[in-house]
């Protein structure tokens, strides 16, 4: 292993938490290919400067405490990562399913205040339904969450 690559592909990875997949590109960006670059991801993991559980759970919180994003979009990004599936629903676990259920709610009122007074509940659930499901929130949580709430 050259110490250049690995002086910079550990400063990489010491800046914010990354994906395998992200190292990967990061590599072939340096010139590493293929047995050379799952070497230094190996060297990576080894000495805790990738781990992908420690990847997807600091993803998921930051991506929904600080975007507000729903768990369907969460999911996407992270399989779009290549993240394992256990990976995934460990990091789901990160959210407090209360929290997530305020913040969904929080959302729909923040839109619905946006929305002229004219406009009938029918339409603004509508409107709310679909600003919340392009933010990742399932329909079925949007249903049940704020069906009683948004009329």
């Amino acid at each position: 292993m050259q110490q250049e690559i690995v002086k910079s592909i550990r400063s990489y990875c010491a800046y914010q938490e990354r994906s395998h997949a992200e190292v990967r590109i990061k590599l072939k960006e340096l010139g590493i290919y293929s047995k050379d670059a799952e070497g230094y991801i190996a060297y990576l993991i080894e000495e805790n400067f990738l781990n992908e559980e420690r990847y997807a759970s600091s993803f998921a919180r930051g991506k929904f405490y600080v975007k507000k994003w729903g768990k369907v979009k969460i999911v996407y990004r992270l399989k779009q990562q290549q993240i394992s599936e256990y990976c995934i629903k460990k990091a789901l676990m990160e959210i407090d399913d209360n929290d997530y259920l305020l913040t969904m709610q929080h959302l729909a009122e923040k839109k619905k205040k946006e929305m002229p007074t004219s406009w009938s509940n029918s339409f603004k659930f509508l409107r709310v339904k679909n600003y919340l499901l392009q933010k990742g929130y399932a329909l079925s949580d949007i249903i049940e969450g704020l069906n009683p709430k948004i009329e």
